[in-house]
Formats: structure tokens, sequence, C-alpha cells
């Protein structure tokens, strides 16, 4: 039996591979993911595989080995061009990280009502810029 790993997914520079390497305990340089990296605990999906419907196909396969999956938004972008209820596709949990996050309301209101749209729950994790203790709460939360 494959090992259960935590997929990765969203947008470029949404955070993701910093998140990976968090969960990972990885203290290297970052990296751009061509292809799908498989850490120790996680697979960091490449962004290249939202960006066209016709590659949501890769992600929904790769899930077969996932435990848990979690979709990061940049709290600077936080408009997805994402298929409504697309999340409710995965046979398991999906959890909505609004990263990079400051004290603007506005934003992290509208990356709560797409992450609804695209069909996942609340509660959604939010981590503010630079923020080890919200990582930390976040990877108590995925590694329990």
């Amino acid at each position: 039996m494959k090992k259960k790993r935590i997929m990765v997914v969203g947008r470029r520079a949404s955070g993701k591979t910093t998140i990976v390497n968090f969960l990972n305990d990885y203290k290297g340089p970052l990296k751009r993911t061509a292809d799908v990296i498989y850490g120790e605990k996680t697979m960091d999906i490449p962004s290249s595989y939202l960006e066209s419907p016709w590659m949501y196909k890769h992600i929904i396969a790769l899930a077969q080995d996932a435990k848990k999956i979690v979709y990061v938004l940049d709290s600077k972008n936080p408009k997805e061009t994402i298929s409504d209820g697309f999340t409710k596709l995965f046979n398991l949990e999906v959890v909505g990280v609004i990263n990079k996050a400051k004290d603007d309301e506005k934003n992290i209101k509208t990356c709560k009502e797409t992450l609804k749209r695209i069909g996942i729950k609340e509660p959604y994790f939010l981590i503010r810029e630079n923020s080890e203790v919200d990582m930390k709460h976040l990877k108590e939360y995925l590694l329990k």
C-alpha cells in the first residue's frame, strides 16, 4: 500500500511550496514546481494543473494517494477561476488556506467566499505573512 500524503494545490505564487517545505521540515531553498514533487509527508502539485480544466484529471488521479488536500489561496489575489464546486470531486477532506494574509478584511472575506464557491467548508486557516505560529497551527491540524 502506498503512503498517503497531504496534497497541496494552489495557483502560481500562492505559497504552496513554502507550506510544503514547512510540513516536511525542509529548510533549503524554494524551487519552482514543474512536476509533482513528493515529499516525506506531502505532494506539491504544479500550478499548471489548475490553469487548464483539461488538467484537472491529473489532480483527481493524484488524489488517490492523498489523505487530505490543502487548497492554498493567496489573499493578495483572492479571486479564483476554478470551477464552482471543484473540490466536491474528492472523497476526502479539503482544507482551505488563506495565505499571505494581512489585516485586509475585504480580501479575506473575498477569499472565504471563493473557498465556499469551489466547495471547501469552514474552518479556513489564515496564515499571516511570516507567521510561524499560523504555520504550526496548520501543521498540527494536518498531521494529527
